[in-house]
């Protein structure tokens, strides 16, 4: 397990960018945060990987895969963690098993056969499907730590313009006015298809959240922006197809965000 759990030298570096000089502590760290979790939730370390945010593990746990998912700033565990509770009953998002947030440590469900929805290929009613079933009755209570939409759309944008993206300016200002109006509810926010999977059935589950209180419509946007014939045509689609969809909203939307893509 010693070497799975090592973080490897490029994705220090990504890391850093991300997170900062500090973020190296973390990394050194690592390795023993993985073994106390092991030991405490029973799990056998088999595969190591991740993202821009995160290390994930493959791991098994009474003969059944699982996954370890661990990030520097635990805040990003804490939110990922509440989005996951309030779709606890919802059958198209990963299952939340356990959690350590002040160590940024959740541990998730498998989903098999797990091919993502960009490898698979996806037709539009599945995912009006699960656009419905993302769209619980939820609101900002008291003690949630969602921030509001407006946050994910500005971290997006500034995210384009230090990979080099110019020419913003007004694709942002009208995002921001987007976020700032129209309904609020939960969002995935960062809903493609490489983070939808196939689970039982070919039934889409979304994995990776990155949630915020605000407007629904937001997590369509890459769907319309992708697939076959015209966006337009997506648009009414999808409209038809999940109560409460604005097709004026997403139209505008994607509008907004179509430089990000």
């Amino acid at each position: 397990m010693e070497e799975l759990v090592r973080v490897p030298p490029e994705v220090r570096e990504r890391f850093a960018v991300r997170f900062g000089g500090s973020v190296a502590d973390w990394c050194d760290g690592l390795p023993a945060l993985v073994r106390g979790l092991a030991g405490r939730w029973g799990l056998e370390v088999v595969a190591a990987g991740g993202g821009g945010t995160s290390r994930v593990f493959r791991c098994v746990r009474g003969g059944a895969a699982v996954w370890l998912k661990l990030t520097p700033e635990p805040s990003i565990a804490r939110e990922e963690a509440e989005a996951l509770r309030h779709w606890a009953a919802v059958p198209s998002v990963v299952a939340l098993l356990a959690a350590d947030l002040p160590a940024g440590a959740l541990l998730l469900a498998d989903v098999r056969p797990g091919t993502t929805l960009r490898q698979r290929g996806w037709n539009l009613p599945e995912v009006a499907a699960l656009l419905r079933e993302l769209r619980v009755p939820a609101g900002p209570g008291a003690d949630s730590v969602l921030r509001p939409l407006a946050h994910r759309v500005g971290f997006v944008f500034d995210l384009a313009e230090r990979r080099g993206r110019t020419g913003l300016a007004e694709h942002r200002a009208a995002a921001l006015a987007l976020a700032a109006g129209g309904p609020v509810g939960l969002v995935h926010g960062d809903l493609h298809p490489s983070n939808v999977l196939a689970g039982p059935g070919g039934r889409p589950v979304a994995i990776d959240p990155r949630p915020s209180w605000g407007d629904p419509d937001f997590d369509a946007v890459d769907w319309v922006l992708t697939g076959p014939g015209t966006p337009e045509r997506r648009i009414a689609d999808l409209a038809a197809l999940v109560p409460g969809l604005s097709p004026d909203r997403l139209h505008s939307w994607c509008r907004a965000l179509a430089p990000l893509g």
